[in-house]
Protein backbone atom coordinates (compact mmCIF):
# COMPACT_ATOMS: atom_id res chain seq x y z
CA UNK A 1 0.00 0.00 0.00
CA UNK A 2 1.62 3.70 -1.16
CA UNK A 3 0.19 6.69 0.31
CA UNK A 4 0.94 9.59 -1.91
CA UNK A 5 1.90 13.29 -0.98
CA UNK A 6 -1.71 14.49 -1.03
CA UNK A 7 -2.16 11.47 1.80
CA UNK A 8 -4.14 9.57 -0.83
CA UNK A 9 -3.60 5.86 -0.02
CA UNK A 10 -3.09 3.39 -3.53
CA UNK A 11 -2.53 -0.30 -3.69
CA UNK A 12 0.72 -0.71 -6.09
CA UNK A 13 1.73 -4.06 -7.34
CA UNK A 14 5.06 -5.27 -6.19
CA UNK A 15 6.29 -8.82 -7.93
CA UNK A 16 9.80 -8.54 -6.09
CA UNK A 17 7.83 -9.47 -2.67
CA UNK A 18 6.55 -12.40 -2.21
CA UNK A 19 3.56 -13.45 0.21
CA UNK A 20 6.29 -14.65 2.96
CA UNK A 21 8.43 -12.00 2.48
CA UNK A 22 8.97 -9.12 4.97
CA UNK A 23 10.26 -5.80 4.58
CA UNK A 24 13.52 -4.91 7.22
CA UNK A 25 14.77 -2.01 5.56
CA UNK A 26 14.42 0.41 2.84
CA UNK A 27 17.18 2.35 0.91
CA UNK A 28 17.30 4.84 -1.82
CA UNK A 29 14.72 2.26 -3.62
CA UNK A 30 16.01 -1.07 -2.33
CA UNK A 31 14.42 -3.35 0.09
CA UNK A 32 15.75 -5.41 2.90
CA UNK A 33 13.38 -8.58 2.97
CA UNK A 34 13.66 -11.32 5.05
CA UNK A 35 12.56 -14.74 4.05
CA UNK A 36 12.01 -18.19 5.85
CA UNK A 37 14.85 -19.68 3.95
CA UNK A 38 18.63 -19.47 4.28
CA UNK A 39 19.00 -16.18 2.25
CA UNK A 40 17.86 -12.51 2.30
CA UNK A 41 16.39 -10.83 -0.23
CA UNK A 42 17.87 -7.17 -1.73
CA UNK A 43 15.53 -6.22 -4.29
CA UNK A 44 14.58 -3.03 -6.55
CA UNK A 45 11.31 -2.80 -6.37
CA UNK A 46 11.44 -0.43 -9.19
CA UNK A 47 13.34 -2.12 -12.05
CA UNK A 48 12.42 -5.88 -11.09
CA UNK A 49 15.81 -6.65 -9.60
CA UNK A 50 16.56 -8.63 -6.61
CA UNK A 51 19.33 -10.98 -5.45
CA UNK A 52 20.20 -13.59 -2.84
CA UNK A 53 22.58 -13.65 -0.31
CA UNK A 54 23.09 -16.01 2.43
CA UNK A 55 22.10 -15.49 6.13
CA UNK A 56 24.78 -14.91 8.55
CA UNK A 57 24.08 -18.89 10.19
CA UNK A 58 21.88 -21.39 9.47
CA UNK A 59 19.22 -22.64 11.81
CA UNK A 60 18.79 -19.40 13.62
CA UNK A 61 16.96 -20.11 16.20
CA UNK A 62 15.00 -17.26 17.61
CA UNK A 63 15.47 -15.24 14.28
CA UNK A 64 13.02 -12.47 13.28
CA UNK A 65 12.71 -9.78 10.49
CA UNK A 66 12.89 -7.32 13.47
CA UNK A 67 16.58 -8.31 13.81
CA UNK A 68 17.73 -7.03 10.70
CA UNK A 69 18.95 -3.95 9.49
CA UNK A 70 19.51 -2.27 6.02
CA UNK A 71 21.25 1.06 5.89
CA UNK A 72 23.65 2.87 3.65
CA UNK A 73 26.27 5.54 4.54
CA UNK A 74 26.25 8.85 2.16
CA UNK A 75 29.77 9.42 2.27
CA UNK A 76 31.04 5.78 1.27
CA UNK A 77 28.08 4.93 -0.54
CA UNK A 78 27.65 1.40 0.59
CA UNK A 79 24.99 -0.63 1.48
CA UNK A 80 24.99 -2.51 5.02
CA UNK A 81 22.82 -5.26 6.68
CA UNK A 82 22.85 -5.56 10.16
CA UNK A 83 21.78 -8.57 11.83
CA UNK A 84 21.05 -8.81 15.68
CA UNK A 85 21.01 -12.08 17.59
CA UNK A 86 21.19 -13.90 20.91
CA UNK A 87 24.43 -15.27 21.86
CA UNK A 88 25.24 -18.47 20.57
CA UNK A 89 27.13 -21.70 21.50
CA UNK A 90 27.76 -24.38 18.44
CA UNK A 91 24.42 -22.34 17.02
CA UNK A 92 22.51 -22.94 20.04
CA UNK A 93 21.15 -20.58 22.26
CA UNK A 94 23.48 -19.45 25.63
CA UNK A 95 20.97 -16.05 26.04
CA UNK A 96 18.28 -15.15 24.21
CA UNK A 97 17.54 -12.02 25.55
CA UNK A 98 21.40 -10.30 24.94
CA UNK A 99 23.71 -10.10 22.20
CA UNK A 100 27.70 -9.36 22.28
CA UNK A 101 28.19 -8.83 18.80
CA UNK A 102 26.72 -7.73 15.94
CA UNK A 103 27.16 -9.39 12.35
CA UNK A 104 27.55 -6.88 9.46
CA UNK A 105 27.46 -7.38 5.99
CA UNK A 106 28.27 -4.60 3.29
CA UNK A 107 26.43 -5.16 -0.52
CA UNK A 108 28.83 -6.82 -3.07
CA UNK A 109 31.14 -8.52 -0.16
CA UNK A 110 31.79 -12.53 -0.09
CA UNK A 111 30.99 -12.86 3.42
CA UNK A 112 29.63 -11.60 6.88
CA UNK A 113 31.80 -10.04 9.47
CA UNK A 114 31.11 -9.75 13.26
CA UNK A 115 31.55 -6.78 15.47
CA UNK A 116 31.69 -7.33 18.94
CA UNK A 117 29.21 -4.73 20.83
CA UNK A 118 31.24 -3.21 23.77
CA UNK A 119 29.06 -4.96 26.52
CA UNK A 120 25.93 -7.29 25.97
CA UNK A 121 23.03 -5.45 25.03
CA UNK A 122 19.31 -6.32 25.67
CA UNK A 123 17.89 -8.10 22.47
CA UNK A 124 14.57 -7.57 23.40
CA UNK A 125 14.81 -3.53 23.34
CA UNK A 126 15.85 -4.05 19.42
CA UNK A 127 12.54 -6.19 18.63
CA UNK A 128 10.40 -3.73 21.00
CA UNK A 129 11.58 -0.53 19.88
CA UNK A 130 13.07 -1.08 16.14
CA UNK A 131 16.46 0.22 14.41
CA UNK A 132 16.66 3.02 12.37
CA UNK A 133 19.41 4.53 10.07
CA UNK A 134 20.23 8.41 9.63
CA UNK A 135 22.77 9.97 7.49
CA UNK A 136 24.80 6.46 7.71
CA UNK A 137 24.49 5.50 11.61
CA UNK A 138 22.04 3.08 13.54
CA UNK A 139 20.19 3.55 16.03
CA UNK A 140 18.49 1.33 18.80
CA UNK A 141 17.76 0.73 22.48
CA UNK A 142 19.21 -1.22 25.22
CA UNK A 143 18.13 -1.46 29.11
CA UNK A 144 20.02 0.48 31.78
CA UNK A 145 18.79 0.49 34.77
CA UNK A 146 21.14 3.74 36.18
CA UNK A 147 20.06 5.86 33.24
CA UNK A 148 17.14 7.91 32.59
CA UNK A 149 13.86 6.54 31.71
CA UNK A 150 15.98 2.97 32.53
CA UNK A 151 17.65 2.80 28.79
CA UNK A 152 20.16 4.36 26.47
CA UNK A 153 20.53 4.70 23.29
CA UNK A 154 23.06 3.15 21.36
CA UNK A 155 24.30 3.97 18.01
CA UNK A 156 26.66 2.11 15.19
CA UNK A 157 28.53 4.34 12.31
CA UNK A 158 28.75 2.13 9.14
CA UNK A 159 31.70 3.77 8.19
CA UNK A 160 34.12 3.20 10.76
CA UNK A 161 31.73 0.01 12.59
CA UNK A 162 32.31 1.26 16.01
CA UNK A 163 29.61 1.52 18.91
CA UNK A 164 28.48 4.94 20.92
CA UNK A 165 26.19 5.44 23.80
CA UNK A 166 24.07 8.30 24.03
CA UNK A 167 21.73 9.27 27.35
CA UNK A 168 18.37 9.94 26.47
CA UNK A 169 16.30 13.42 28.04
CA UNK A 170 15.68 13.96 31.39
CA UNK A 171 12.93 11.99 32.79
CA UNK A 172 9.98 13.52 33.32
CA UNK A 173 7.47 12.23 35.97
CA UNK A 174 5.14 9.06 34.55
CA UNK A 175 1.58 8.56 36.64
CA UNK A 176 1.58 6.14 39.07
CA UNK A 177 -1.73 5.32 37.37
CA UNK A 178 -0.56 3.88 34.37
CA UNK A 179 2.04 1.05 33.87
CA UNK A 180 5.48 0.91 32.62
CA UNK A 181 6.34 3.03 29.24
CA UNK A 182 7.07 1.76 25.60
CA UNK A 183 9.85 3.21 23.48
CA UNK A 184 10.07 3.63 19.87
CA UNK A 185 13.36 4.52 17.59
CA UNK A 186 11.72 6.54 14.55
CA UNK A 187 12.78 9.17 11.58
CA UNK A 188 11.28 12.59 10.98
CA UNK A 189 12.61 14.34 8.56
CA UNK A 190 16.63 12.80 8.85
CA UNK A 191 16.77 13.71 12.00
CA UNK A 192 16.78 10.93 15.03
CA UNK A 193 13.79 10.68 17.53
CA UNK A 194 12.35 9.17 20.22
CA UNK A 195 8.60 8.12 20.78
CA UNK A 196 7.54 7.00 23.84
CA UNK A 197 4.10 6.88 26.19
CA UNK A 198 3.00 4.82 29.16
CA UNK A 199 1.24 1.95 28.91
CA UNK A 200 -1.95 0.67 30.83
CA UNK A 201 -1.85 -0.64 34.23
CA UNK A 202 -3.69 -3.84 33.35
CA UNK A 203 -3.08 -4.32 29.90
CA UNK A 204 0.82 -3.49 28.39
CA UNK A 205 -0.23 -3.69 24.49
CA UNK A 206 -2.92 -0.40 25.75
CA UNK A 207 -1.21 2.79 25.14
CA UNK A 208 -2.35 5.85 27.26
CA UNK A 209 -1.48 9.34 28.49
CA UNK A 210 0.73 12.00 26.58
CA UNK A 211 2.79 10.61 23.71
CA UNK A 212 6.13 12.33 23.44
CA UNK A 213 8.05 13.45 20.70
CA UNK A 214 11.96 14.29 20.98
CA UNK A 215 14.18 14.86 18.43
CA UNK A 216 17.95 14.47 19.03
CA UNK A 217 19.46 17.86 18.45
CA UNK A 218 23.08 17.27 18.52
CA UNK A 219 24.97 13.87 19.32
CA UNK A 220 28.24 15.20 20.32
CA UNK A 221 26.43 17.41 22.84
CA UNK A 222 23.67 14.86 23.88
CA UNK A 223 21.30 17.83 23.28
CA UNK A 224 17.73 16.69 23.18
CA UNK A 225 14.49 18.62 22.38
CA UNK A 226 10.63 18.04 22.56
CA UNK A 227 8.92 18.33 19.42
CA UNK A 228 5.56 17.28 20.14
CA UNK A 229 3.39 16.51 23.08
CA UNK A 230 0.21 14.83 21.59
CA UNK A 231 -2.61 13.70 24.28
CA UNK A 232 -5.05 10.73 23.63
CA UNK A 233 -1.77 8.21 22.19
CA UNK A 234 -3.01 6.59 19.21
CA UNK A 235 -2.77 2.70 19.51
CA UNK A 236 0.36 2.01 17.69
CA UNK A 237 3.12 4.35 16.04
CA UNK A 238 4.34 2.59 12.59
CA UNK A 239 8.09 3.39 11.92
CA UNK A 240 10.48 4.21 11.10
CA UNK A 241 8.89 7.33 9.13
CA UNK A 242 5.50 8.18 10.67
CA UNK A 243 5.87 11.79 9.91
CA UNK A 244 5.44 13.75 6.45
CA UNK A 245 4.67 17.26 5.10
CA UNK A 246 3.04 18.41 9.18
CA UNK A 247 1.03 14.82 9.36
CA UNK A 248 1.20 12.16 11.34
CA UNK A 249 0.67 8.42 10.57
CA UNK A 250 -0.64 6.40 13.23
CA UNK A 251 -2.64 2.88 13.40
CA UNK A 252 -5.77 2.13 15.47
CA UNK A 253 -7.02 -1.71 16.20
CA UNK A 254 -8.64 -1.46 12.49
CA UNK A 255 -7.61 0.86 10.61
CA UNK A 256 -5.04 3.17 9.82
CA UNK A 257 -4.91 6.69 10.19
CA UNK A 258 -3.31 10.36 9.81
CA UNK A 259 -4.02 13.93 11.63
CA UNK A 260 -2.46 17.38 11.08
CA UNK A 261 0.49 18.24 13.61
CA UNK A 262 -0.26 21.86 14.43
CA UNK A 263 1.47 22.48 17.07
CA UNK A 264 4.44 21.00 19.87
CA UNK A 265 0.86 20.36 22.22
CA UNK A 266 -1.51 18.82 20.64
CA UNK A 267 -4.80 17.03 21.71
CA UNK A 268 -6.15 14.91 19.45
CA UNK A 269 -9.53 15.38 18.23
CA UNK A 270 -11.14 11.81 16.52
CA UNK A 271 -13.49 14.39 14.53
CA UNK A 272 -10.21 15.55 12.28
CA UNK A 273 -8.79 12.05 12.27
CA UNK A 274 -8.16 10.86 8.86
CA UNK A 275 -8.87 7.16 8.11
CA UNK A 276 -6.54 5.94 5.39
CA UNK A 277 -7.64 2.34 5.11
CA UNK A 278 -8.93 -0.74 6.93
CA UNK A 279 -5.78 -2.47 8.28
CA UNK A 280 -7.94 -5.65 9.76
CA UNK A 281 -7.32 -8.94 10.16
CA UNK A 282 -3.50 -7.93 10.20
CA UNK A 283 -2.10 -7.45 13.78
CA UNK A 284 -1.55 -4.43 15.24
CA UNK A 285 2.28 -4.42 15.89
CA UNK A 286 3.76 -5.57 12.00
CA UNK A 287 2.91 -2.65 10.57
CA UNK A 288 5.99 -1.01 8.87
CA UNK A 289 6.07 2.89 7.02
CA UNK A 290 9.16 4.18 4.79
CA UNK A 291 9.81 6.96 2.58
CA UNK A 292 9.32 4.90 -0.60
CA UNK A 293 11.24 6.67 -3.82
CA UNK A 294 11.76 5.38 -7.03
CA UNK A 295 15.75 3.81 -8.36
CA UNK A 296 17.38 2.38 -11.44
CA UNK A 297 20.44 1.21 -8.78
CA UNK A 298 21.81 -1.87 -10.40
CA UNK A 299 22.32 -4.71 -8.65
CA UNK A 300 24.73 -6.43 -10.84
CA UNK A 301 27.47 -4.03 -8.98
CA UNK A 302 26.49 -6.10 -6.17
CA UNK A 303 26.46 -9.69 -7.58
CA UNK A 304 30.04 -11.07 -6.35
CA UNK A 305 28.11 -11.42 -2.67
CA UNK A 306 24.74 -13.21 -4.31
CA UNK A 307 22.89 -14.23 -7.00
CA UNK A 308 20.76 -11.44 -9.25
CA UNK A 309 17.55 -12.48 -10.46
CA UNK A 310 16.08 -10.38 -13.07
CA UNK A 311 12.27 -10.10 -14.50
CA UNK A 312 11.36 -11.30 -18.31
CA UNK A 313 11.55 -9.04 -20.84
CA UNK A 314 14.10 -6.78 -19.17
CA UNK A 315 16.42 -5.92 -21.81
CA UNK A 316 14.10 -3.93 -23.27
CA UNK A 317 12.53 -2.31 -20.57
CA UNK A 318 15.58 -1.32 -19.28
CA UNK A 319 17.07 0.43 -21.99
CA UNK A 320 14.40 2.15 -22.71
CA UNK A 321 13.77 3.23 -18.61
CA UNK A 322 17.63 3.91 -19.08
CA UNK A 323 17.34 5.93 -22.01
CA UNK A 324 14.56 8.04 -20.61
CA UNK A 325 16.37 8.71 -17.45
CA UNK A 326 19.36 9.87 -19.38
CA UNK A 327 17.07 12.27 -21.20
CA UNK A 328 16.17 13.59 -17.78
CA UNK A 329 19.86 14.01 -16.37
CA UNK A 330 20.80 15.53 -19.44
CA UNK A 331 18.04 18.71 -19.16
CA UNK A 332 19.18 18.69 -15.57
CA UNK A 333 22.72 19.39 -16.34
CA UNK A 334 21.45 21.34 -19.38
CA UNK A 335 19.59 23.40 -16.70
CA UNK A 336 22.63 23.77 -14.69
CA UNK A 337 24.93 25.16 -17.85
CA UNK A 338 22.71 27.42 -19.13
CA UNK A 339 21.64 29.05 -15.29
CA UNK A 340 25.46 29.28 -14.45
CA UNK A 341 25.92 31.74 -17.92
CA UNK A 342 23.03 33.46 -16.91
CA UNK A 343 24.37 34.18 -13.34
CA UNK A 344 27.82 35.10 -14.76
CA UNK A 345 26.64 37.62 -17.43
CA UNK A 346 24.37 38.96 -14.76
CA UNK A 347 26.56 39.25 -12.14
CA UNK A 348 28.85 40.95 -15.05
CA UNK A 349 26.34 43.31 -16.00
CA UNK A 350 25.92 44.19 -12.52
CA UNK A 351 28.87 45.29 -11.54
CA UNK A 352 29.45 47.06 -14.95
CA UNK A 353 26.19 48.84 -13.52
CA UNK A 354 27.80 50.00 -10.18
CA UNK A 355 30.88 51.00 -12.18
CA UNK A 356 29.20 53.36 -14.13
CA UNK A 357 27.29 55.22 -11.55
CA UNK A 358 29.87 54.71 -8.63
CA UNK A 359 31.32 58.50 -10.05
CA UNK A 360 27.98 59.97 -9.32
CA UNK A 361 28.06 58.17 -5.31
CA UNK A 362 31.24 59.37 -4.29
CA UNK A 363 30.44 63.08 -5.32
CA UNK A 364 28.78 65.79 -3.93
CA UNK A 365 26.02 66.19 -6.38
CA UNK A 366 22.57 66.65 -5.09
CA UNK A 367 21.66 63.39 -7.04
CA UNK A 368 24.10 61.53 -4.88
CA UNK A 369 21.75 60.12 -2.61
CA UNK A 370 19.05 59.09 -5.20
CA UNK A 371 21.88 57.27 -7.02
CA UNK A 372 22.96 55.65 -4.04
CA UNK A 373 19.81 54.48 -3.37
CA UNK A 374 19.18 52.81 -6.51
CA UNK A 375 22.35 51.26 -6.01
CA UNK A 376 21.94 49.54 -2.93
CA UNK A 377 18.82 48.27 -4.49
CA UNK A 378 21.37 46.37 -7.49
CA UNK A 379 23.47 45.95 -5.09
CA UNK A 380 20.33 43.04 -3.25
CA UNK A 381 19.47 41.39 -6.32
CA UNK A 382 23.65 40.41 -6.76
CA UNK A 383 23.83 37.14 -7.49
CA UNK A 384 25.39 34.74 -4.83
CA UNK A 385 27.11 31.66 -4.93
CA UNK A 386 27.43 31.91 -9.25
CA UNK A 387 30.64 29.24 -8.90
CA UNK A 388 28.06 26.82 -7.04
CA UNK A 389 29.26 23.25 -7.69
CA UNK A 390 27.41 21.31 -10.22
CA UNK A 391 24.79 18.85 -9.67
CA UNK A 392 26.27 15.13 -9.10
CA UNK A 393 24.29 12.39 -11.20
CA UNK A 394 21.23 11.42 -9.34
CA UNK A 395 20.32 7.78 -9.51
CA UNK A 396 17.15 8.52 -7.14
CA UNK A 397 14.18 9.98 -8.86
CA UNK A 398 13.36 11.90 -5.73
CA UNK A 399 16.80 13.50 -5.64
CA UNK A 400 16.72 14.41 -9.12
CA UNK A 401 13.31 15.88 -9.09
CA UNK A 402 14.80 18.33 -6.57
CA UNK A 403 17.27 19.42 -8.55
CA UNK A 404 15.25 19.56 -11.37
CA UNK A 405 13.10 22.01 -8.80
CA UNK A 406 16.03 24.15 -7.09
CA UNK A 407 17.20 24.53 -10.26
CA UNK A 408 13.47 26.43 -11.75
CA UNK A 409 14.06 28.16 -8.58
CA UNK A 410 16.93 29.28 -9.18
CA UNK A 411 16.01 30.49 -13.04
CA UNK A 412 12.87 32.10 -11.59
CA UNK A 413 15.03 34.18 -9.50
CA UNK A 414 17.38 35.37 -12.18
CA UNK A 415 14.64 36.38 -13.72
CA UNK A 416 13.19 38.87 -10.93
CA UNK A 417 16.76 39.76 -10.37
CA UNK A 418 16.98 41.27 -13.96
CA UNK A 419 13.60 43.13 -13.99
CA UNK A 420 14.62 44.63 -10.71
CA UNK A 421 18.14 45.56 -11.76
CA UNK A 422 16.62 46.68 -15.14
CA UNK A 423 14.06 49.23 -13.70
CA UNK A 424 16.66 50.12 -11.28
CA UNK A 425 18.99 51.10 -14.27
CA UNK A 426 15.93 53.33 -15.71
CA UNK A 427 15.30 55.14 -12.34
CA UNK A 428 19.13 56.26 -12.20
CA UNK A 429 18.94 57.24 -16.00
CA UNK A 430 15.84 59.55 -15.26
CA UNK A 431 17.83 60.95 -12.16
CA UNK A 432 20.73 61.51 -14.28
CA UNK A 433 19.00 62.79 -17.44
CA UNK A 434 16.54 65.23 -15.28
CA UNK A 435 19.71 66.97 -13.54
CA UNK A 436 22.32 66.58 -16.52
CA UNK A 437 21.20 70.21 -18.69
CA UNK A 438 21.29 72.45 -15.50
CA UNK A 439 24.91 71.07 -14.12
CA UNK A 440 26.69 70.15 -16.94
CA UNK A 441 27.34 66.21 -16.00
CA UNK A 442 28.60 63.76 -18.64
CA UNK A 443 28.59 59.88 -17.95
CA UNK A 444 29.22 57.17 -20.27
CA UNK A 445 26.79 55.83 -21.49
CA UNK A 446 23.95 58.16 -20.90
CA UNK A 447 22.76 61.09 -23.09
CA UNK A 448 20.63 64.30 -21.90
CA UNK A 449 16.86 64.14 -22.58
CA UNK A 450 18.12 67.30 -25.45
CA UNK A 451 20.73 65.00 -26.98
CA UNK A 452 18.05 62.40 -27.65
CA UNK A 453 15.93 64.53 -29.53
CA UNK A 454 18.56 65.91 -31.72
Amino acid sequence: MLIDEAWSPFTYAVPVIGPDDRLFGMCNGLLGLYTKTSTIKIANFTTGEYMHLKKPAKNMRGDHFSFDSFGFHPVTKEYKITHFLGDCIEGRPSNKHKFSFIRVYTLGDKKWKDIPTPEPLSLNSVRNSGVVNVDGTKYWLTEDLTASWQHTLMSFDLREENFAMIQLPVEREDDDYFGPRMFWIRDIDGKLCIVTTQTGRYDARILVGELQIWTLDNQVEQRWSQKHNIKNSPNYIPGPHFVHMDRILTQSFFSVDSFELISENIEISFSKVATLFDFSPRKLYNMQSYICVKSLVCLDVYKKGGIVCRPKQQVGWQSKKWEAWENELREVENMWREIQKLEHKFSEVTEKIIKLYQVLVDSTHAISEHVRTELDHVLQHKPENRDQQRFLRRLNWVERKRDKDELTSRSNKINDRMQAIHQAQKNISSIVRSYMPDQGISIPGVSSTADKNQ
